[in-house]
């Protein structure tokens, strides 16, 4: 107990929660996303989200980043992974330091990724 009488729970003795196999079960963390917007006037817009798609369509109605008041965001054109939120807010960093003309090389890196895969014809042949 302290000063005013009440009582404190140390943390010793208190056991974690545990998994089927009897260990204790670890956090798992959510990943994190950087993602580069493409602005109707051709600039790009880096950023971070745990789900980008979501966030995209927010920055499409003009609300998330006053960076789409001037010219409405058009296009989700990159996004990369990282394990939790920490390394992706480095990662954004590092991006948002790039050139224009590097920031544009991730993009083609993923160009096409947002897209429907080609569908076969109906013939089997390729067009």
């Amino acid at each position: 107990m302290d000063a005013a009488g009440t009582k404190r729970h140390s943390g010793a003795g208190q056991k974690r929660p545990q998994g089927l196999s009897g260990q204790p079960l670890k956090v798992v963390e959510k990943p994190w996303f950087v993602y580069l917007v493409r602005a109707a006037n051709g600039s790009l817009y880096c950023g971070i989200s745990d789900d980008p798609v979501r966030r995209f369509a927010k920055h499409q109605t003009g609300k998330g980043a006053r960076f789409f008041a001037s010219s409405p965001a058009v296009a989700l054109v990159y996004v990369e992974s990282w394990p939790d939120k920490g390394e992706a807010l480095r990662q954004e960093r590092l991006i948002k330091k790039l050139r224009k003309s590097a920031k544009e090389c991730l993009v083609q890196s993923q160009a096409g990724d947002f897209l429907p895969s080609p569908q076969p014809s109906p013939g089997g042949r390729g067009s």
